[in-house]
């Protein structure tokens, strides 16, 4: 595989990753998308806002093209976890907006640069990396919360799927699922 190669495959793998993450929204409601539904509060809307600041981050400030707006999160005097939940004067709109524009940003960062080019992350103590070395990261942090999303989704109303409720899962009725979940219950339940 050539070093252009790997690149297109990296930047492939990470579209798939993100059309993923964000049709995790799909057919929810505001409140949906909102809903903490996990000690930690993790919430859909705002895995897609974390998303968003590390696309903006990583591939525009570590390689010197800062992203041009404001985002929530990225600068040193935020809140704690400012990035991980939509406030009540952001809307779903507003969020998938500024998704959508970081990640023309990093498109354009991604297709401009060679695989090799240097770049350095502040928030790593300004460790040097390379384009590689981001869209890998990347590649990984797109996926670790596409699958926070998949639980959080499935909590929320029940859909489970890849891309789209239903794609890539098992194809069975509530019964089925029941059964297999009683069936999974009774294996650990051997080991209290």
């Amino acid at each position: 595989m050539t070093d252009l190669d790997a690149k297109a495959n990296l930047h492939l793998h990470l579209r798939e990753a993100r059309e993923a993450l964000l049709g995790k929204l799909d057919e929810l409601s505001e409140y949906d998308v909102r809903r903490p539904l996990v000690p930690t509060g993790t919430n859909l809307l705002g895995l897609v806002k974390h998303v968003t600041a590390m696309a903006a981050g990583y591939f525009g400030e570590t390689f010197d093209s800062p992203f041009p707006e404001f985002v929530p999160g990225l600068d040193e005097d935020a809140e704690p976890n400012a990035d991980m939940w939509a406030t009540a004067d952001e809307s779903r709109d507003d969020v998938v907006g500024l998704w959508h524009r970081a990640w023309a940003h990093a498109d354009a960062t991604i297709d401009t640069l060679a695989i090799d080019a240097p770049g350095s992350v502040r928030w790593w103590g300004h460790t040097p990396v390379t384009l590689h070395h981001i869209l890998v990261h990347m590649l990984a942090e797109v996926n670790r919360h596409a699958g926070h999303a998949d639980i959080v989704r499935e909590l929320v109303d029940g859909q489970v799927g890849w891309r789209r409720p239903g794609d890539n899962v098992v194809e069975g009725d509530e019964a089925w699922w029941t059964a297999y979940r009683e069936g999974l219950e009774s294996t650990a339940r051997k080991f209290l």
